[in-house]
């Protein structure tokens, strides 16, 4: 839970603020996960991760648009063909706080995180600043921050994905 906390402040994921009135704040929860190392190591990995309760955003309040990104599996095919006919390697990577990454355009209140409300601002609710998962809207947003990224290094959107 700490490595999760250092990582959201770092990130600047939000800022405390009053509770603004008329708007409704939404949940946050703890999902805790034990991973088992691979390669037979045999250590065992428990991990905690900060979930914002989104089942209860409601459209064009709190998010305007959700989106899934789907790939087609004759373009993973492809890119399997390519890589085998040209002798390359493939390689799988993982980013570990992917949605922290994607800029929230709406404004978004949270209440603080049970275990980790800040002494004298109990009263104050953290304003979203970033996608955290959970949210309706983080995966659209990690994906137009990707997006971007790729586009401003020279690729370009294949047309049939």
């Amino acid at each position: 839970m700490m490595q999760e906390m250092e990582s959201l402040h770092q990130n600047s994921v939000w800022e405390l603020v009053p509770k603004p009135k008329g708007r409704k704040i939404i949940g946050c929860k703890w999902v805790f996960r034990k991973k088992e190392e691979m390669h037979g190591k045999g250590a065992t990995i428990f991990k905690a991760r900060l979930v914002a309760k989104g089942y209860s955003q409601k459209e064009g309040v709190d998010y305007d648009e959700i989106f899934s990104l789907v790939v087609k599996h004759t373009s993973i095919w492809l890119l399997l063909s390519i890589v085998t006919k040209e002798d390359m390697e493939v390689e799988q990577m993982d980013v570990k706080i992917a949605f922290l990454h994607g800029e929230l355009e709406e404004d978004i209140y949270m209440c603080q995180p049970q275990g980790f409300i800040e002494a004298s601002k109990e009263n104050l609710v953290c304003r979203l600043k970033k996608s955290l998962y959970g949210l309706k809207q983080s995966p659209r947003q990690w994906n137009k921050c990707f997006n971007s990224f790729m586009m401003k290094i020279g690729y370009q959107r294949c047309e049939s994905d």
